[in-house]
């Protein structure tokens, strides 16, 4: 009994702990500075999920917590029904604050990598990639950013190894 109760312990330990590394390949930005980070992003373009099926209209907020996190806030809306769905999560360093490193959870105990790739130094557009490479990102305080930056952060997930034809893209680039 206590051989089969340790093997399970360790396994949610592992699967924890692999949930919230970084894909190889990927390298979190540093320099990273949380405060200019904070507020609402919007989902200019994401890979498909089951959590976003189907979703338009895809933002996050981000805010400090009383105890050293971040909450995060994701809202996005159905276009079928034109309800609003929110998922609240925490998020937490991974290691040194000045790293693009973090993880995510939305169901304690369980986290997921959330590793800020490539960010411009004005904090307006962002490439997130999340615990492997089938999760990932490209974020933008406009709603509609400029189609040459987007272009660059398409262009930066391609070296990393996500194809074009693999976004869903949520927002026009203009």
């Amino acid at each position: 009994m206590d051989l089969k109760k340790n093997i399970v312990i360790t396994f949610f330990i592992v699967s924890i702990i692999a949930c919230t590394t970084t894909p190889k390949g990927v390298r979190p930005i540093s320099n990273f500075d949380i405060n200019k980070y904070l507020g609402i992003w919007h989902e200019i373009a994401r890979l498909d999920h089951s959590f976003e099926k189907d979703l338009v209209e895809v933002y996050a907020e981000y805010s400090l917590r009383e105890d050293g996190g971040i909450t995060v806030i994701n809202r996005g809306k159905n276009p079928s029904n034109a309800k609003w769905k929110e998922a609240i999560g925490k998020a937490y360093f991974v290691n040194n604050e000045n790293i693009g490193s973090l993880k995510v959870s939305f169901f304690w105990p369980f986290y997921g990598g959330y590793n800020i790739v490539k960010l411009d130094n004005d904090y307006t557009m962002a490439l997130v990639i999340g615990p492997t490479l089938k999760y990932a990102w490209i974020l933008s305080r406009s709603t509609n950013p400029q189609g040459d930056l987007c272009d660059e952060y398409f262009a930066e997930a391609k070296k990393i190894g996500i194809a074009d034809e693999k976004w869903i893209k949520i927002r026009d680039c203009i």
